[in-house]
């Protein structure tokens, strides 16, 4: 399985939807982020369908958690 990226995808009118993605399903979201109609976005448990018109943002976050300090 591809890494799973942290994203998180605001919209218009509702709370932002966090979740993890394969990083070959998010260059897929991402290239039809700005798009008309529904895209259906495989995320590391099930699917989510977006209505594209009202994805104001994505948000990823790919930096390696780290615990402690350093």
């Amino acid at each position: 399985m591809a890494e799973l990226v942290d994203v998180t995808i605001g919209f218009q009118a509702s709370m932002p939807l966090a979740v993890r993605v394969p990083g070959d399903k998010l260059e897929d979201l991402l290239g039809a982020v700005g798009g008309e109609g529904w895209h259906d976005l495989e995320i590391h448990d099930g699917r989510v369908r977006l209505s594209l018109q009202h994805v104001l943002y994505v948000r990823t976050n790919q930096e390696e958690h780290r615990v402690g300090f350093g």
